[in-house]
Order: structure tokens, then C-alpha cells, then sequence
């Protein structure tokens, strides 16, 4: 029952959270706090030609690379938030975000970046919110 009365709703949901994902990973862009934006629906992924070619629309998933900052800081930072849990999944109704170590499952090619990596999964709530409250830790994160 529950299952099936979830399926009634997917497809509204999966939308708000793609196209939310999408504004939150363009204002991250412009964060002097980021190295770079990992969502293949921007512009800017090296990938985005193939995502552009294959996909109409995105899920609320994806990563960001931090500037270099020390672990206490970004600790800081992730304990500040106030609408984004820690934690990883898909397709729920809350955000959450948490921070990856890649080199765990990477095998062919090595990770290079020199700034923590953290994933992204953007719920329901309100796009504006959710970057309110990544300022309010990137705040936090500068000191």
C-alpha cells in the first residue's frame, strides 16, 4: 500500500528534486568556497555534451569539491546546517549531504582533487532554503 501510494507522487517528486538539484549545483558554482561542481547537467562537466545527448532532466543527486580547508572546519561547516541531515541516499524527502572519500572505491583512475568531496541528495524542500543554508555554512566554514 504504501509503496503504491509513494508511486502516485514519483514522478512530481524525482522532477522538483532534479530541477532544485540543478539551481543548487549553478549557485555552487559561483561560491568562492568550491573548486568545482560534479552534476553532469551543467555546462561545465566535461560530460555534460553526453548527458545532454542521452537525458531530458537530472536526479537531486550529485558533488561538490571544497577548496582545500582543514578537516575541523569542514566539520564545522557540516555540523552548522540546519535543513540538510548527514547521511547518503536517494530519492527521499529530505536533503541530505555528507562527505566521500572517493579514493575508497576509485580503481582505474586516481582522484586528484585537493579538496573534500561531498554528495549532495536534494529532497523537497524549497531550492532557496537549501542554499541559505550551504551559505550559512560556508560562513561557518571561513571562520
Amino acid at each position: 500500500y504504501l509503496v503504491l501510494r509513494g508511486m502516485r507522487t514519483l514522478a512530481l517528486r524525482l522532477q522538483h528534486q532534479g530541477e532544485a538539484a540543478q539551481r543548487l549545483a549553478h549557485w555552487l558554482e559561483g561560491r568562492s568556497e568550491v573548486a568545482h561542481v560534479l552534476h553532469p547537467a551543467l555546462p561545465s562537466h566535461p560530460d555534460h555534451a553526453i548527458w545532454a545527448r542521452d537525458f531530458s532532466g537530472a536526479s537531486g543527486v550529485f558533488a561538490f569539491v571544497l577548496k582545500p580547508q582543514p578537516p575541523e572546519r569542514v566539520a564545522a561547516m557540516l555540523e552548522s546546517l540546519e535543513i540538510f541531515a548527514m547521511g547518503f541516499s536517494w530519492g527521499g524527502y529530505e536533503s541530505l549531504i555528507a562527505p566521500c572519500d572517493p579514493q575508497i572505491v576509485r580503481s582505474v583512475i586516481a582522484w586528484e582533487a585537493e579538496g573534500p568531496l561531498l554528495r549532495v541528495s536534494v529532497g523537497l524542500e524549497n531550492g532557496d532554503d537549501l542554499a541559505g543554508d550551504l551559505a550559512g555554512g560556508f560562513a561557518r566554514l571561513r571562520g
